[in-house]
């Protein structure tokens, strides 16, 4: 049921295989409980009556390796939600740790799609450190509540991994940490809500990060569709998966130890067949059965699931478990409620052993089929525990423990039958989609009360500027200046074109010295002025100033807090009266004394102040609003003036220019940049000129056929 008048909510969920049915959970690392929980969540509240439309934007892929239905740009789940899959990097299904360098493009497209579309959604919700990046991002730009779920958090992976020996240097080569903690940091900065599923990872997880505000997170269980999940019935037919399990097991009789995860390291399986493998009383008693994902064959999995597939073999060989352990290949959605069950009227056990679980959703299902259950004590089972009373909980680390803890649930009949009821009526009490909705709903409005609106007042059908089809923007000083005879060729091609091309100047600079260096070099008056690192922006000849962008960035904004906190870090000097705004407080750095950018920026999140923190060749540093700078203000201009991002060409120099370099419009880094800009090669649509200065945005032209004829986008999906 939806509300003509209800909440537009954009939800993202950018990596995996996102389809509304035949689910293929488990396919891989990136197709887990994440998927399930936003097309759940999805479709929950778009039956809510508050809820106008729920959409869910994942990446559109094509890729002969994976089913054809994920190349379709839009797919109804049902009433009033959808999901919307946009283009962005390679056309191939990739792994998540290989998107980072594309998501500024994802941002790019989904706000030209919003604009083309005339609809702004009322909330944008983001999930994993991925999509919190693209919707802090979006919800920056439109000035719209954010609101932040992390699913799995990378200090908190980073922290385990490394408490294993792994190197920092691997982990980082493997699972790109840098970029996904900044990711998850930039999230809980923009975020007004951020929702967690349990106490555990608001306390204990959340707290390790430099942006830890625990007055923004709600402790929101997820729902549960457990109309599928019910205790054995007495005459219900053997299900066709005991066949499949039968294949393995001598006695298929006995208690199953049953544990169903993805094949992932952190999944911890080999600790659990130790455990039983060890235990002869265990091995006597019941047998295990591992379901591990779906696979066809192991040597064509990817590299992490292979070694736990190869791990779990081994082990089964090198105990002989032959006949007592079940490790089958394939099962459907529809199988895994009569696993439960299967293990449920044999009298046995469910076990997650992961190293970290999040939440632990199988804990719940498995509570609903009326099966007691062992769980690792660190992260969500506490809480599901607490609430469903049906089992123990263990250290996973602790072969003895959790041998100990199965022991006890499979010897112990009475309390087997008590911890069964419990688990059935605990869980289809507490953990429904509309409870989890009805709460969402409750903390968005509050939200959404205490926001201003972001363009609300400019929300309007704008034509184009003037007689503009494209748009040059550049720095000054390194960018555009420093060679007379390759500038004035510059200005010449764009005379040439006359009124079809815009210039815009983004500059660190006032306006006025803006304007003067620019006179100096005999460049005109630009159409589009930006100046004071992003903060302010003017058109035309007569500096018209645009006071929407002003009240856009107004937003969480105080200056008196950042000057205090900065009085407090050694090696920062503040710049001279007329360099200050109201928008930016700029100092001079003394690189004797002050600390490094980045432990800047950690240190004024850990004061919650939500503010941009830029460096410019190593000498300046400027403090602004959060939701200014160069790049979101050329996006702004997009977004405004109808513009694709693809008809921009942005040339910088230095570190003020990194944000807007990236993402869908044409970016140029000049051949004399500073070593800030270095990590930005590799980056599509940042091309690298060998020209300094005007020769390299004329190389850069040329490059990107800039002046050409530039196809459009492909038809709007958001």
């Amino acid at each position: 049921m939806t509300s003509s008048d209800g909440l537009s909510i954009l939800s993202l969920s950018i990596h995996g295989l996102v389809r509304g049915y035949d689910v293929e959970l488990g396919r891989d690392a990136d197709t887990g409980g994440q998927v399930l929980y936003v097309l759940e969540q999805a479709r929950a509240l778009a039956r809510n009556p508050g809820v106008r439309e729920a959409t869910l934007v994942t990446r559109q892929i094509f890729d002969r390796n994976v089913d054809e239905s994920y190349t379709m740009s839009t797919e109804e789940i049902g009433e009033g939600t959808r999901i919307a899959r946009v283009p962005f990097g390679p056309r191939r299904y990739l792994r998540k740790e290989s998107l980072w360098p594309y998501l500024d493009g994802l941002v790019d497209r989904i706000v030209h799609d919003i604009r083309s579309l005339y609809s702004k959604p009322d909330v944008i919700h983001g999930h994993y450190a991925d999509g919190g990046y693209v919707g802090a991002q979006l919800a920056k730009l439109l000035g719209v509540p954010f609101v932040f779920t992390g699913h799995s958090l990378g200090r908190v992976k980073q922290k385990r991994l490394l408490e294993k020996g792994v190197s920092s240097r691997a982990l980082d080569r493997q699972f790109h940490f840098p970029d996904r903690i900044e990711a998850e940091e930039m999230a809980l900065e923009e975020a007004g809500l951020v929702i967690a599923s349990t106490t555990q990872e608001v306390e204990e997880q959340y707290e390790l990060y430099d942006h830890y505000q625990p007055d923004r997170m709600e402790v929101i269980p997820p729902g549960v569709d457990l109309a599928r999940f019910h205790a054995p019935r007495r005459h219900a037919p053997v299900p066709a998966i005991a066949a499949e399990l039968s294949r393995f097991l001598r006695d298929p009789g006995k208690p199953i130890i049953l544990t169903m995860a993805r094949p992932d390291e952190k999944k911890n399986f080999p600790t659990l067949i130790r455990a039983y493998a060890e235990c002869p009383e265990l091995r006597k008693l019941a047998n295990l059965v591992l379901v591990a994902g779906n696979r066809d064959e192991i040597g064509a999995m990817e590299p992490g699931a292979r070694r736990v597939l190869a791990e779990i073999l081994m082990l089964v060989d090198k105990y002989d478990l032959y006949g007592s352990v079940a490790y089958p290949k394939h099962h459907r959605r529809e199988d895994v409620p009569d696993l439960y069950r299967l293990a449920a009227r044999s009298k046995g056990v469910f076990v997650n052993a992961a190293v970290t679980e999040p939440f632990g959703l199988t804990l719940i299902e498995a509570a609903a089929s009326g099966l007691p259950v062992v769980a690792t004590r660190d992260g969500g089972p506490k809480d599901i525990l607490d609430v469903c009373q049906n089992g123990i909980l263990i250290n996973p680390l602790d072969g003895t423990d959790i041998r100990d803890a199965v022991l006890e649930v499979l010897t112990d009949s009475e309390r087997w039958e008590s911890r069964s009821q419990s688990g059935i009526r605990n869980a289809h009490a507490t953990y429904t989609w509309e409870s989890h909705v009805e709460k969402y709903l409750r903390e968005v409005r509050s939200l959404r009360e205490g926001m201003r609106p972001g363009y609300d007042h400019f929300w309007t059908r704008q034509i184009r500027l003037p007689g503009i089809d494209r748009i040059l923007v550049t720095s000054v000083d390194k960018t555009l200046t420093g060679d007379e005879e390759a500038l004035s060729s510059l200005l010449e091609l764009l005379e040439e074109r006359g009124d079809s091309v815009g210039l815009a100047i983004a500059t660190g600079r006032q306006p006025e010295s803006a304007l003067e260096i620019l006179a100096r070099n005999g460049v005109p008056e630009p159409d589009i002025l930006i100046t004071c690192v992003g903060t302010e922006i003017y058109y035309g000849k007569n500096l018209a100033l645009d006071r929407s962008w002003l009240r856009h960035i107004d937003w969480n904004w105080n200056p008196d807090a950042v000057r205090e906190a900065m009085g407090e870090l050694p090696g920062f000097k503040l710049q001279k009266k007329n360099e200050q705004t109201r928008f930016k407080v700029s100092y001079i750095i003394d690189t004797r004394y002050a600390p490094s950018i980045r432990e800047v920026r950690r240190y004024l999140r850990q004061k919650g102040l939500r503010v941009k923190v830029v460096a410019s060749l190593g000498a300046y540093l400027d403090v602004t609003p959060i939701r200014a700078s160069n790049g979101l203000a050329v996006r702004f201009l997009c977004f405004k003036w109808d513009l694709s991002p693809d008809r921009v060409l942005v040339a910088g120099d230095a570190g003020g220019d990194e944000d807007m370099l990236s993402g869908n419009t044409l970016g140029v880094v000049v051949g004399n940049y500073s070593s800030e800009l270095e990590k930005l090669r590799g980056k599509p649509r940042v091309y690298f000129a060998e020209g300094s200065h005007a020769r390299g945005i004329l190389e850069g032209i040329e490059h990107y056929g800039f002046l050409d004829e530039v196809p459009a986008w492909e038809d709007s999906v958001v």
